[in-house]
Order: structure tokens, then sequence, then C-alpha cells
């Protein structure tokens, strides 16, 4: 396995992200790992299509930090607004990404909100991230396409549809946290049609500084938007009526809401929207990281880390 070494002090193989990236081999059919030392790396990064089979592990977590402030706000040289898929500091549009112990943020609304401003696009499929700190406001991590993605034990922030897109992604004891802001959504899902699965999220726990009763756990931005909850610890934050149509009541007869086992003071089953479902013992028991992930190539998404290193 190739290793490249990232240290803005000028201490490894290449002072930024952006220039391991480039060094990376293209269209590599084993591993090359990126070591980012601790440091606050501000550039803009996307690991193109070409790039797979790439591994980035951060010296630690909240002290090797990816990040960048651009959002809708952003004026480009051609004198137009940015639009959303403008704005991530960093994208993944390669196969078989694989990241550890790394933050990626985009700092555009630490201030005052700038509106939409994405940290993470992440795009290509059988994609894990572990021990990944994802923060932004609105619209913090998008995940397009019909690719498989696996969050395992991540830390997400934002306001407004922070987990948003149409691939298939587990979440495994991860915390999303909802910052202090009224009228939040969790996810906005845009699952296709013919997909069985878009959001699972599995012993995560649902945190938050919003006021109570404000946030929903999910509004559908395509009409067959798929979410599940189970066994999910749900803060007051949350909406007693759980999920949103967004101001479209035809979705509620196509959208794929559900939850089992949902705990905590915002875990209200008596008032939930009744288009929304609850699952059988025997649906929840069978949703697993590798049950939903596998696919046709037989995937397990949890023994990744291993091949990663």
């Amino acid at each position: 396995m190739r290793t490249i070494v990232v240290d803005q002090n000028g201490n490894g193989d290449c002072r930024t992200v952006t220039e391991a990236v480039a060094a990376a081999p293209d269209y590599a059919s084993e591993r090359t790992l990126i070591m980012v030392r601790n440091g606050h790396y501000k550039e803009k990064v996307t690991v193109s299509p070409s790039k797979t089979n790439l591994c980035m592990m951060g010296e630690s977590r909240d002290g090797a930090v990816i990040v960048f402030d651009d959002s809708v706000s952003t004026v480009k040289p051609d004198g137009e607004k940015m639009t959303t898929y403008d704005t991530p500091s960093f994208t993944i549009l390669a196969d078989d990404f694989y990241a550890e112990n790394l933050t990626f943020a985009n700092s555009a609304s630490r201030q005052e909100p700038r509106g939409q401003a994405l940290a993470l696009h992440a795009e290509g499929d059988r994609a894990v991230f572990r021990n990944v700190a994802i923060l932004g406001h609105q619209d913090t991590l998008y995940t397009p396409g019909n690719g498989r993605q696996f969050y395992d034990g991540c830390y997400i922030e934002g306001t407004v549809d922070f987990v948003f897109g149409s691939a298939t992604a587990v979440f495994k004891d991860c915390e999303l946290h909802s910052l202090n802001r009224h009228n939040g959504y969790v996810t906005a899902s845009s699952t296709g049609e013919s997909q069985p699965y878009g959001y699972v999220f599995l012993n995560c726990r649902l945190t938050g500084a919003a006021p109570p009763a404000t946030v929903s756990l999910g509004r559908p931005w395509r009409p067959y938007g798929s979410a599940i909850f189970v066994h999910t610890w749900m803060g007051s934050h949350i909406r007693p009526e759980g999920w949103d149509n967004w101001r479209d009541p035809a979705k509620e007869k196509t959208s794929r809401y559900a939850e089992y086992g949902s705990t905590g003071p915002g875990a209200e089953k008596a008032v939930r929207v009744g288009w929304a479902r609850y699952l059988s013992e025997e649906e929840a028991s069978a949703l697993t990281a590798r049950g939903v992930l596998e696919g046709r190539d037989g995937w397990n998404p949890e023994e990744a880390r291993a091949a990663a290193i």
C-alpha cells in the first residue's frame, strides 16, 4: 500500500490535502493511504472519479480539519452567486473511499446564516466514514446518486436538511446534532422509487440546541424519500409529529418514513403523523448495515476498515 503523509508544516510528503489526492494513482485496484496530520486545512478538495480506493486517515478527529467557507451567498468570478452544488468543502466522486478520524466542515454560517453551504458531498459507491465529524449549518451532508454509504460512530451537525440526497446510507452509532434554530429538519431524502432503502439510522442519538418541538425527523425532497430510525434516542427538540410533508400532501402517499424502538423525550409515538409507519420487531431486526448495503456484490461495510489499512 502506498502512503502519502500530509503535514501543513512541511514535515510530510505534501502540505495540502489537495496535493495528496492529486498524487494518488488513478483507477487504483489497491488502497492508497493518505495520512493527515493535525492541522486546519482551509482548502476546497475534490476526489475525482479516477481516484478509486482512496483511504484518508487523520491524526485525530477534532485535530485534522478540512474546511472551507463557500455558500450560496458567495459570488463567483463571473459575478453570479454560487448554487448549492458549488459550495462543498470536500467532494467525493470516486468509488471505495474510506475516511477515519477527520473533520469535514463548512464554516460559512459560523457568524451569521448564509444559506446552503455543504461540508461534504459524498457520491461514490461503497463509501465508509468512521469516527468522522461533518460540520455545517444548512445542507451539511449531501449524498446524491445511487451509491451505498456507511457512517459509523460519526458526528453530524446542522439546521435545515442537514442530511440530504438520494444515496442508500446507513448511520450506525452516530450523533446528529441540531443547532440552535427554529423549524429545522434532520433529513431531506430524495430516494428513488426503485430503491428499497434511503437513510437508515441504527442506534443513533438525535441531540440538539434547538428549542423544544421545533425540529422534524425528515421531509421528502422527492416523492419516494425514505428514512428509518431504529433504536434511536431523540431529544426534546424533535417535533411530536415527527415528520413533515414539505407542503405537499401528495407526498404523504409515496414517502417511506418509519421508526422502531425510539426513546427519549422526542419519541412521541402517540402523536406522530398518521402517514409514517412503526416497524414490526421482525422488520426492524432485518435492518443491519450489511443487510441494507450489501447489494449484488455482497459488500460488507463493517469489514471495510480491515481492508483499508
